[in-house]
């Protein structure tokens, strides 16, 4: 049986090493997925790119439940095990994935009703909102499936080991890239499924995830059922989870909302600017990838040193991840700038797509560590059990102010879509600087009261 992690002795930077270093790489070969889906896309045909990049914040609905809740559910039970309470910490880790399921049921049901009056409200019609939806279907009859998987990684998380979902992730990747053309054009038996296909490859490698993820999970012996016991629903615990993980999911939320606004918006310029918009995303999150597993071992480590009152220690974690993400992310910034155009091209052949994104990643190059600061101070927020901070700073950066701004600037002032890059900037940077301000000001009243 694989024992937890003590995160809460030890050399922190070897302990942030450990768990960011897994988390990256896994979360870059999740990043290189999404890479492969959106070149597999282009093969396809513009409207397919624009369907897959207008369904980004309806998936959303999906990862932002997911990644919630789990992040919820690695705070209770790191909590419990750095407390040196075991049993306590397999009952929440059992509840957790009761209540992923139950919440990936609901979406099943829900998210079909729910994701073609957002559609429209982006701005897709007859044919394109048909495509959109012939994406997000078979997503949404996964969504138990994905629940799971986040909730089994957070199990293995709050027990300090990234290690396994790197490996699903890695190997998810390679899978995909098998699926992907397989599924889309058809061959050995199977029917072409064009951007559906795209769709099912990806709830074909979630279902390996939950059992990779689950056999692994139940090693810790942290999904130890008590003899049944545990797997009763416990309304009390579910609402604890809740507390916990639901202000984590609208959090997510807000990025989607964020997303609806600036595609919103972006759709004034047309199908290539929307194209655009969500291939320099991904370009995007390849040029965060060396930095996101900071924010991975920011909240496991603050989660178990916050269970053992270890505040110095959680001080001295989100300094040192922030010191790291600092190292990786700013040169990063000087291939965004030099090879805009080629990084674009690669992915779109559209004239119209490259300018357009090119002139994003430009900008986006100055943000990236202002995007570092706000995920590794709002992971620290929730590993103490503070996470409506996340949710009042998701909603006034993904939401309010860019709705006021890009309307200001774009129908007001009559702007181009250079000035949506600009506000996105200076959103950026103002969150982040308000985050780190918080963050401090938290774990000095902790210290403060020890």
């Amino acid at each position: 049986m694989e024992s937890s992690d003590d995160l809460t002795t030890g050399p922190i930077p070897k302990h942030i090493r450990n768990l960011a270093i897994p988390a990256s790489i896994g979360l870059f070969f999740n990043t290189m997925y999404n890479v492969v889906d959106t070149w597999f896309a282009g093969r396809i045909g513009t409207e397919a790119q624009a369907a897959m990049s207008l369904s980004l914040p309806v998936f959303f609905l999906v990862i932002a439940l997911g990644n919630g809740l789990a992040t919820g559910s690695t705070a209770l039970i790191g909590e419990a095990l750095g407390g040196r309470d075991r049993e306590r910490a397999a009952f929440v880790s059992i509840q957790a994935a009761v209540f992923g399921l139950l919440t990936g049921l609901m979406l099943t049901v829900v998210g079909p009703i729910a994701a073609r009056p957002l559609f429209i409200f982006m701005g897709a019609s007859t044919a394109y909102l048909d495509t959109c939806m012939e994406y997000m279907t078979p997503i949404f009859i996964g969504a138990p499936l994905f629940l799971l998987v986040y909730m089994f990684n957070a199990v293995l998380q709050a027990a300090g080991n990234t290690r396994i979902y790197r490996n699903f992730l890695v190997a998810g990747a390679l899978l995909n890239c098998v699926l992907d053309p397989w599924f889309i054009f058809g061959g050995f038996g199977l029917p072409a499924m064009g951007v559906a296909g795209v769709a099912w490859a990806t709830v074909a490698v979630q279902a390996v995830g939950v059992l990779y993820l689950g056999s692994r999970a139940r090693r810790t012996g942290l999904l130890s059922t008590g003899r049944g016991r545990f797997l009763i629903p416990s309304p009390l615990h579910f609402a604890q989870i809740a507390g916990q993980g639901f202000p984590a999911s609208v959090n997510y939320l807000t990025i989607g909302l964020g997303m609806f606004i600036i595609n919103h918006f972006v759709s004034d310029f047309g199908k290539s600017a929307v194209a655009a918009y969500g291939v320099a995303m991904r370009v995007e999150q390849v040029a965060l990838m060396p930095s996101i597993g900071l924010n991975v071992a920011a909240l496991a480590m603050t989660a178990q040193n916050n269970g053992a009152a270890a505040y110095d220690r959680v001080r001295q974690s989100m300094r040192t991840c922030l010191r790291y993400g600092a190292w990786l992310t700013i040169p990063a910034c000087v291939p965004l700038l030099i090879f805009a155009e080629p990084f674009m091209s690669f992915f779109s052949s559209d004239p119209d797509v490259i300018r357009i994104g090119a002139g994003y990643l430009r900008v986006d190059a100055v943000a990236l560590y202002g995007y570092v600061v706000i995920f590794v101070c709002t992971s620290t927020l929730q590993g103490l059990k503070r996470p409506m901070f996340a949710v009042w700073l998701g909603i006034a950066r993904q939401a309010v102010a860019p709705a006021l701004l890009f309307w200001f600037f774009t129908r007001h002032l009559d702007y181009g879509i250079f000035a949506i890059w600009l506000s996105i900037l200076g959103i950026v940077w103002v969150s982040a600087a308000v985050s780190l301000r918080y963050a401090r000001k938290e774990i000095a009243s902790r210290l403060s009261n020890q």
